[in-house]
């Protein structure tokens, strides 16, 4: 709904944000926060995330990019459509500047080791201590905490090619 992006481009007021968003309510509901809080940073794209990285963003171009809470498809047969897979981790680390960092949260276990694994075995990414921005607190976050599940913050950083 957008408190995340606007919490982020508020602590980092000379950076640029694009929020890339499919949900109608979020997208209203973040233009709204930008409106109240005078940010002039942030730039919201109504559409799938995976298409506006292959065609609207260039290669190189994202100082990072922030994965926070993706849904989890929890039931085995619907894995599948999981956001982060190998040619997802492809993507997004050609789309980091050299240096730029990959971070991703969620609350569930099994979703945290998936995306672990395919973020490691993508050449062009090495784990990374911290991202951009601290990660202030979500719904899905407070959400999950009480259903009882642990918080996992995974931090990527794009090598240099070659």
């Amino acid at each position: 709904m957008g408190e995340t992006t606007a919490a982020i481009a508020t602590a980092k007021p000379a950076a640029d944000f694009i929020a890339v968003e499919v949900h109608g309510p979020g997208v209203g509901s973040l233009l709204n926060r930008i409106a109240a809080d005078g940010l002039a940073n942030v730039r919201i794209i109504r559409h799938d995330a995976v298409e506006v990285l292959e065609r609207m963003i260039p290669d190189g171009a994202l100082a990072a990019i922030h994965l926070f809470f993706p849904d989890p498809w929890p039931k085995k047969r619907h894995h599948k459509r999981r956001l982060v897979q190998a040619q997802f981790a492809a993507l997004a680390a050609r789309k980091l500047a050299p240096g730029g960092t990959l971070h991703a949260a969620t609350d569930w276990p099994d979703y945290a080791e998936h995306m672990s694994q395919v973020f490691s075995k993508e050449a062009l990414l090495e784990p990374a201590a911290a991202g951009f921005a601290a990660r202030p607190a979500t719904k899905f976050e407070a959400r999950g905490k009480r259903l009882g599940h642990s918080i996992r913050d995974l931090f990527f950083r794009r090598i240099s090619a070659g």
